[in-house]
Order: C-alpha cells, then structure tokens, then sequence
C-alpha cells in the first residue's frame, strides 16, 4: 500500500459496481484496511483482493471488521436491506460506527434510517458522488456530505483518498438533497440536448452540424461534450450511468419537490424523457443513449454513424 498512513479506522464496502471498484481501489491502496463484500461478478472483488482488501461473504462479517462501511448502491430500497434486513448491518455493527451512503437517494428514507440507527450508537452520512467512473477509478470525485460536523472530521480523510473535492453540505440528509439537484441539472441538460437533437436532425441539420455550432460557444460545458460522444463517435461508455437510474433520480427529485410543496414542471418533463427511454433494453442504456431513444420516438435515426 502506498499514500496515507493507515489509521485506526477499518474500513468496510458494499458495492462494487462502477463506481464502487474505483472508490474501494482508492481507500486500500492510500493505506486503510478494507473489508469487502463477494459478489458474483469477480473481476472486481478479484482486484481488489490483490490489491490487499480482505473478501468476505456476509454483511454481519463486514460490520464486525468496520468503523466505517460505505455502500455504493442503486438506491433507497437496496440501502434500507442492507441496513435493516435479517443480515443487516445494524444488527453487527459496533457503537460508535458510521453508515456512509454514497448511492442516489430519497432524503425521506436517509433521515428515518438516521433516526433508527442513532440510539444504537451508529451515525449515518450521506456522501452521494458527481463524475464518471473515470473519475472514480483516477481517485478525483466529487462529494456533497451530510454529517455532523464531528462525522464529517472524522470522515473527511477516508473520503479525500477517492474523491478530489470533498463539500460539506450540513447535516444528514443534506448530501442526497443536493445530488438530487445535481442531477436534475444533469439529466435535464440530457433530456433537453436529446430533444434538440431530435429536433435538428428532423428538419434536416445533422448532429454533425449542431455540434459544431454549440461546441466552444456559450451553450458549451463539460457535460454536453461528454453527452455528445455517443451520437458523434458511437462511444457507448461515454459515460456508464444507466437511463434506469437517471428515471429513478428524477422520481426521486419529484417526490423531495412534492414534499416541500414546490412546483416542479422542469423536473418532470426530463422525467417523462426518461420514461420515455426506460422501456425494455433501453432500462440498461447508458444516458448518452438517450438520444438515440427519443429520436426513435420521433421517427428520427439518431443511431451513430459507422464510419
């Protein structure tokens, strides 16, 4: 192991997936011990293993080894099974452990498992995660927590191992509460783009020809470019995050907006676009691909040029 030294916290992971391989790749090569959850997909627990982390097969031996047990997962209702069922981590953890969900979720459900997890001594913080896996595995993530302040201290060394700019929002629940903003500005800018793309190429301009007028002009951004890869290049993992996930985040924004009784029209037209595309293999497209999906709605071919 090289980077940080190892300190007294031991650290636990559940979740493996895109962004999950990269983060816990961060954590045990910058020094802390790792504890990580099998799954049936090997390449990663493979990896990581080899790399020092230590694998086992439950979520109760993954709490005993742990201070601290991040789960990247899909969402609310994945986290509340991992936290609350049969093998849950509430029932093994120590007092004086934290629970950092780093999924996109319903601030509603972090702020109740917050609540039952506190008179067991156990704090829960929100860290949901902006960029790509690329980001993940390089160890320059964004991270928007909520924690105490004193969790935060506590957390703030763990998290600097994986991501590269770390905010502290406020307390529990606060994190989630400004991914879903985060995304609803993502997804929204994916919703819009696909549409007008669809748009374009039905009165005869090709994405070819829009890019090259919104490309370096003030309609520009970081996101656009990236969105961008798959209709002009076929770059099917321009960026691995499922049209699945992006209805759900915006389900999830819809009901943070119901909840503090704020109209919410924007967020739901990007929804419906993603509903759109969420229909049966689209679900695991990734959102680039949005595109292509509502093009095909509209009669429009936006399908990559193969050159």
């Amino acid at each position: 192991m090289s980077g940080n030294t190892p300190t007294q916290e031991t650290v636990g992971f559940i979740g493996l997936g895109f962004m999950g391989h990269g983060i816990a790749r961060n954590i045990v090569e910058k020094g802390y011990p790792l504890t990580i959850l099998g799954r049936s997909n090997r390449t990663p627990v493979d990896d990581l293993v080899a790399r020092g982390a230590s694998e086992v097969r439950s979520l109760a031996e993954v709490a005993k080894a742990s201070t601290v047990v991040f789960l990247c997962v899909t969402g609310s209702s994945e986290v509340e099974t991992i936290v609350n069922g049969p093998d849950g981590l509430k029932h093994s953890l120590r007092p004086g452990s934290v629970i950092v969900d780093c999924s996109t979720a319903d601030p509603v459900s972090t702020l109740k498992l917050a609540a039952e997890l506190a008179p067991l001594g156990i704090d829960l913080a929100d860290a949901p995660l902006g960029r790509t896996p690329k980001e993940a595995w390089e160890g320059t993530l964004d991270t928007m927590v909520g924690a105490s302040d004193a969790v935060f201290a506590r957390l703030k060394p763990i998290l600097q191992t994986w991501a590269g700019r770390v905010v502290h929002i406020g307390p529990t629940g606060d994190g989630h509460r400004m991914k879903l903003l985060n995304n609803f500005l993502s997804l929204g800018y994916a919703a819009l783009y696909a549409e007008a793309l669809t748009l374009a190429q039905k009165v005869g301009i090709t994405p070819q020809r829009f890019d090259s007028v919104i490309r370096g002009g003030r309609m520009d951004c970081g996101f656009y470019q990236t969105f961008m890869r798959w209709t002009l290049d076929g770059d099917r993992d321009a960026h691995r995050f499922t049209i699945a996930n992006g209805f759900k985040d915006l389900r999830y924004l819809e009901s943070m907006a119901d909840a503090a009784g704020v109209a919410n029209p924007m967020g739901n037209a990007a929804k419906n676009a993603f509903a759109l595309a969420n229909v049966g293999d689209g679900a695991a497209d990734f959102v680039p691909m949005l595109a292509t999906h509502i093009g095909r709605v509209n009669g429009v071919d936006l399908t990559p040029r193969q050159d």
